[in-house]
C-alpha cells in the first residue's frame, strides 16, 4: 500500500518517530545533528516522499540577505540589461544580489543550481535555458528556495512566471509590417536556443493567416548563442538562393537582424523604406545596441524595467511570506520604429 500523505514537518517528525525541534534542526542543516539520527531522518524521508514547505520555513528562521540572479547567457545584451535591473532592485531592497550565468550549458545551469544551494539565498531570480534545462532539478531546486522565473517558462515552476507576451510582440510587428508594405517572411533558426522563439513562430503564422496573407518561415542552419553570425551567413544563403518571397522580413530576433542587416550590406543591398531601398528587416527584442545599426533597427521591445520590477516585487513579497496562487505575468512589448522597416 502507498504511504499516507505527510502534509507538514509535524506529522513527519510523528511518523518517523523523531522529536520536531530535531527534524528542523536537520532541515536547517543536516550535518547539525548526529549521523545516525540524520540516517534515520533521511531514510524517513525517502519512505514518505516528504519535502518541507520552504516558505513555511522562512517564516520561522532568520533569512539570509543573498539573492541568486541566473541568466543563460550574460553577455547576451537582453540578459545583461535584465540582470543590471534586477541587481539594482535587490540592492535597493536591502539584499546582497549574487549573478550567474549558465553560459548555454545545461550541466554548467544544474552547478549554478547546486552551488546557489550553498548560500543559502532567501530568494532566487531565475531565467531558464528552456528545453535544454534539466528539469527534474529545475522543478526540485524551486520545490526546496523561493524561485521566480523570468524570461521564458519551464511548466508552472516556481512562485510565478513573469516574462514579456511573445505573442502581443510578434502580431503586433507584424500588423504594423503588412500595413506599410509587403507582408514579412519570417527568419529564423532551425533549432533555436531560447523556447519563445517558438512562440513567435506561432505567433507569425497565426497573425498572417488572421491578416489574410500566405506566411513564410526561413528557417536557417545554426545552434546555440552567436545569433549575429547566424543571421549573417543563413541571410547570405537564403538570399542567394532567392528564398524571401517578398522584399519584407520579420526576424525572430533582434540579434538574427543585425546578422542580416551585415549580409545586406557585404551583398550591396539597401535595407529601409525610402526610395532606392531594396528590402526592409525588422527584429524583436529591443536590444540595446539596435538604436546603432546601420540603418536603425526597426523593433518591438521589452519593457525592461517593467519586467525586472515585477519579478523583483514577486519575489521579495514571498520571501515576506505572502506567497499567492502561481501565475503568469506577461507584458506588452513596445514598437519602435526606425529606418530599417
Amino acid at each position: 500500500m502507498a504511504q499516507p500523505k505527510i502534509k507538514n514537518m509535524e506529522e513527519f517528525a510523528a511518523a518517523s518517530g523523531i522529536s520536531r525541534p530535531t527534524v528542523s534542526k536537520y532541515f536547517h542543516d543536516p550535518d547539525s545533528v548526529r549521523p545516525s539520527t540524520r540516517q534515520r531522518i533521511e531514510i524517513a524521508i525517502e519512505k514518505y516522499d516528504y519535502r518541507p514547505n520552504i516558505f513555511a520555513m522562512n517564516q520561522n528562521r532568520k533569512l539570509t540577505k543573498n539573492i541568486g540572479i541566473v541568466v543563460p547567457l550574460i553577455s547576451d545584451p537582453y540578459f545583461a540589461e535584465i540582470a543590471r535591473s534586477l541587481e539594482s532592485r535587490c540592492i535597493d531592497a536591502g539584499y546582497r544580489p549574487s549573478l550567474f550565468s549558465a553560459h548555454g550549458s545545461a550541466a554548467l545551469e544544474v552547478e549554478v543550481l547546486e552551488h546557489l544551494r550553498s548560500l543559502k539565498p532567501a530568494g532566487v531570480l531565475l531565467a531558464p535555458l528552456g528545453r535544454a534545462s534539466d528539469r527534474k532539478v529545475l522543478e526540485k531546486f524551486c520545490d526546496d528556495i523561493p524561485t521566480l522565473i523570468f524570461d521564458s517558462n519551464v511548466e508552472e515552476f516556481g512562485i510565478a512566471f513573469v516574462g514579456s507576451d511573445n505573442a502581443q510582440f510578434t502580431t503586433h510587428i507584424t500588423d504594423y509590417l503588412c500595413r506599410t508594405g509587403e507582408p514579412p517572411c519570417f527568419f529564423e533558426m532551425k533549432t533555436p536556443a531560447n523556447p519563445n522563439a517558438h512562440r513567435r513562430r506561432q505567433s507569425y503564422l497565426t497573425a498572417m493567416e488572421g491578416f489574410g496573407h500566405a506566411p513564410q518561415v526561413i528557417s536557417v542552419a545554426g545552434e546555440g548563442w552567436g545569433f549575429e553570425e547566424i543571421g549573417r551567413v543563413g541571410g547570405h544563403e537564403a538570399l542567394s538562393e532567392g528564398r524571401f518571397s517578398t522584399n519584407t522580413i520579420l526576424c525572430s530576433n533582434d540579434r538574427l537582424a543585425i546578422g542580416l542587416l551585415t549580409a545586406c550590406y557585404e551583398r550591396g543591398l539597401r535595407v529601409g523604406h525610402a526610395e532606392g531601398c531594396s528590402i526592409r528587416v525588422a527584429g524583436q527584442d529591443g536590444h540595446p545596441h539596435s538604436r546603432y545599426t546601420c540603418p536603425p533597427l526597426t523593433t518591438i521591445s521589452h519593457k525592461y524595467d517593467a519586467v525586472s520590477k515585477s519579478a523583483a516585487e514577486a519575489l521579495f513579497a514571498a520571501i515576506d511570506g505572502h506567497v499567492s496562487p502561481w501565475k503568469s505575468t506577461r507584458l506588452e512589448g513596445t514598437l519602435i520604429l526606425r529606418d530599417s522597416a
